[in-house]
């Protein structure tokens, strides 16, 4: 392991895997030095991957969120834990039949793992539950996920977030969706996203770089920055986001680095 100060980390880092929410943007507002300090990294030629708990956008969706804020993403480099979730599963339960609670990005990236989707009538018939970020939740959907779980169904949940920042505050995330269905069934989910370790390492093959020598940057220190600490990577904690720079120190391991706004990082 390398040691880590602002100084050192152009020279030290081989690889970044960078959270969105609260790092780069809240909401449709960038953070101060986000598109610069990416442009920064395509300049250096430093592999990076955007690395969101946030299921509820497909890549393309992404990287027109980001192109908006003058940020700019391939799909290639975007990596959720909606594909996390389907790569696990394509390999875990193929050809099952799934009822999701969520929104366009996992329903996407489940059916293009080749999973066939029930609608909500008949959600109480799948094989596996998908709970994740879902802005349209109803009870139906509440009563069918718990019904198909009571039944024997795998219940997973992308991420277990239980806000997400925006400009005017934290909203409900995956995880407050999760919680009333784990409160309904009894049952706990098989977590995928962040700080699960699964996420991480699809992520760091994907990026192809060792994980003594690669950065994650993030903004919620019992997501980002403890699964990062779990694999092997080293932590940068940025404030803009959830959790508070007193939480961060006042962690068992803290953070590598702890800065204000990714301004600091810029060469």
């Amino acid at each position: 392991m390398v040691k880590v100060d602002v100084s050192t980390f152009w020279d030290e880092a081989a690889g970044l895997l960078i959270d969105m929410d609260g790092v780069l943007y809240r909401g449709q507002i960038a953070l101060p030095g986000a598109a610069d300090f990416i442009a920064a990294l395509q300049k250096r030629g430093l592999p990076y991957l955007y690395l969101t708990n946030n299921a509820s956008k497909t890549p393309a969706m992404y990287v027109e969120h980001l192109a908006a804020m003058n940020i700019e993403a391939h799909e290639a480099q975007i990596f959720t834990s909606a594909l996390a979730t389907a790569s696990y599963l394509r390999k875990a339960a193929p050809g099952q039949t799934v009822f999701v609670v969520g929104e366009a990005g996992i329903s996407t990236a489940l059916e293009q793992a080749g999973f066939a989707l029930l609608p909500v009538e008949a959600g109480h018939n799948a094989q596996i539950v998908v709970s994740s970020f879902d802005r349209q939740f109803t009870y139906a959907k509440l009563k069918e996920a718990s019904l198909a779980i009571e039944r024997g169904a795998f219940f997973v949940q992308t991420n277990p977030d239980l806000n997400y920042p925006m400009p005017d505050g934290l909203h409900p995330g995956a995880g407050a969706i999760g919680a009333a269905i784990i409160a309904t069934t009894g049952e706990q989910p098989l977590t995928i996203g962040k700080p699960q370790p699964e996420i991480f390492r699809q992520a760091l093959r994907r990026l192809g770089t060792p994980p003594a020598y690669t950065f994650m940057l993030g903004d919620r220190i019992e997501t980002d920055i403890e699964g990062a600490k779990g694999v092997g990577l080293h932590t940068i904690f940025v404030e803009t986001g959830v959790s508070s720079r007193e939480a961060a120190l006042a962690m068992v391991s803290p953070p590598d680095l702890i800065i204000p706004d990714l301004t600091v990082l810029l060469p």
